[in-house]
């Protein structure tokens, strides 16, 4: 592939690299022609385009521009500067736009209009539901904001792909999540941004905070240290802990994986699957696969294949080595992709190279999640790859985590579920998995997209009656839908 072919591929102009320009035009035909065309010479895209008035000899105009990147959007803005018959007024970062204040706010759900509403929210009427709590605790599931809150919590050490940027740079993260949770599961989530990286003051605080919610999302914990902070969260509290770089990873992965050996025609005890990546993610979707089956399975570090008696393996990888690599193979991960039929990368760019997907089996499935750029890209496999996913929106077969996610919390809070069980788990990953019909799966749709508004119903639904039947649940998934009115003294 030449370096012409390569720059083509990168270059993704995205929304989350796009501008509002204010434009002074010179009032003459063409002047707008002149201005379209120095974007597309910056390989920039229009979007819209708004006439903000009309002067004498000028006309003020707003125009949105995508880029692939911050230095992407300063070629374009330069190539605008000097273009002829051109002014740049000023112009807007749009993501920064949205950010401005936050995204979350808090609203009232009773009004609070009169000394009647103010009396009942408020003191002296709330002092009786206070005490019914306190005489039975169990009744703050119906009587207050618990039973569809959730805390979204964080330390800042391992936000996206950019590090350890502490609990402020995470806060618009976790704000995005919290959007995600209302948006598509209807739950109010909160961030949770602890200046600490302390463990145990991680678990302190959180045991502290958690009568005010129903359920904690773990997000963006470095490791080894998120495993330690879920282990004793699940053993201290009697809500559920979910990490959802693991679980819902792993989640959508094994929906993904289920729907595309149906399209290849291959079951999970035949194939052979080689992952890049056995961090949090990639040791939560390699149990996920061995629970759904498969049983020839090599995890691969930067070091190589992660193999029993491997030297200066600790004690997760040595677990890992432990549960795979049934053949204790010891090679690279481009090795062990000969003759395989699966591989499933959560690792980084250039894990694996083309020439070994090239030597994968026939009808060999790739889902290349490092994002933002795979560790293949799928341009370089699609003549050998019958099945390709990715992390981005931008190809077909997204595996993102927000397809689990709102619908594993809806259903577990649907039924106040004291924790989220394996079990559920692959009961969400069937849900989700089943959302695409047996006649419209295909080698482009192989999971439904995030905004297929039956997912989060259809997975809270399988993870409420898993629940039921794992007996973590607090009360019958019927009697949720039936509403609190039984819980109010008569």
């Amino acid at each position: 592939m030449t370096q012409a072919r390569n720059e083509h591929h990168a270059l993704h102009q995205s929304a989350s690299f796009s501008a509002t320009i204010r434009v002074r035009l010179e009032n003459h035909p063409g002047a707008f022609a002149a201005l379209a065309g120095a974007i597309a010479g910056a390989d920039g895209l229009l979007g819209a385009i708004d006439l903000v008035r009309v002067e004498a000899d000028h006309k003020i105009r707003d125009v949105a521009v995508l880029a692939a990147d911050a230095s992407h959007l300063e070629r374009i803005l330069a190539a605008v500067r000097g273009t002829e018959g051109v002014e740049l007024v000023h112009w807007s970062d749009r993501t920064f736009l949205l950010h401005l204040g936050g995204k979350l706010e808090v609203r009232p759900r009773a009004p609070l209009k009169t000394r009647d509403d103010l009396s009942m929210a408020y003191t002296p009427g709330v002092a009786r539901v206070s005490r019914a709590i306190a005489d039975n605790p169990a009744k703050v599931w119906a009587l207050t904001i618990k039973q569809n809150t959730v805390a979204v919590v964080t330390d800042g050490t391992a936000v996206l792909g950019l590090g350890d940027i502490g609990p402020e740079g995470a806060l618009p993260v976790m704000e995005g999540k919290a959007v995600l949770f209302k948006e598509f599961g209807d739950i109010d989530a909160w961030p949770v941004c602890l200046a600490t990286k302390d463990v145990d003051e991680i678990v302190r605080t959180v045991v502290a905070i958690a009568p005010v919610f129903g359920g904690i999302n773990l997000e963006d914990i470095s490791a080894p240290r998120w495993f330690e902070v879920e282990r004793r969260l699940r053993e201290l509290l009697d809500i559920p802990v979910f990490h959802d770089d693991q679980h819902g990873t792993a989640i959508v992965t094994l929906a993904a994986f289920i729907n595309a050996l149906q399209v290849v025609g291959k079951r999970p005890g035949e194939v052979r699957v080689v992952m890049t990546g056995v961090g949090a993610g990639g040791t939560a979707v390699t149990k996920a696969l061995l629970a759904a089956g498969v049983r020839d399975l090599v995890g691969c570090d930067r070091q190589g294949a992660v193999y029993r008696g491997r030297p200066g393996l600790g004690p997760a990888k040595s677990e890992y080595a432990s549960l795979t690599n049934p053949h204790n193979f010891a090679g690279s991960a481009d090795e062990a992709l000969e003759g395989a039929d699966v591989y499933i990368g959560l690792s980084a760019p250039g894990a694996v190279s083309v020439e070994a997907v090239r030597r994968m089996a026939d009808k060999a499935i790739v889902f290349a999640m490092a994002n933002p750029t795979p560790e293949v890209m799928p341009e370089e496999i699609d003549d050998v790859a019958a099945v390709v996913a990715t992390g981005r929106s931008d190809y077909p077969n997204q595996i993102n985590n927000v397809l689990a996610f709102p619908g594993v919390f809806r259903g577990a809070l649907d039924v106040r579920a004291r924790e989220i069980t394996p079990a559920m788990e692959l009961a969400a990953a069937e849900a989700l998995a089943a959302v695409v019909a047996h006649d419209e799966l295909s080698a482009d749709y192989i999971v439904p997209s995030v905004f297929d508004r039956r997912v989060a119903p259809t997975v809270a639904k399988a993870v409420a009656e898993a629940a039921e039947h794992s007996g973590v649940a607090r009360r019958a998934r019927s009697k949720a839908k039936a509403g609190d009115l039984a819980e109010i003294p008569t």
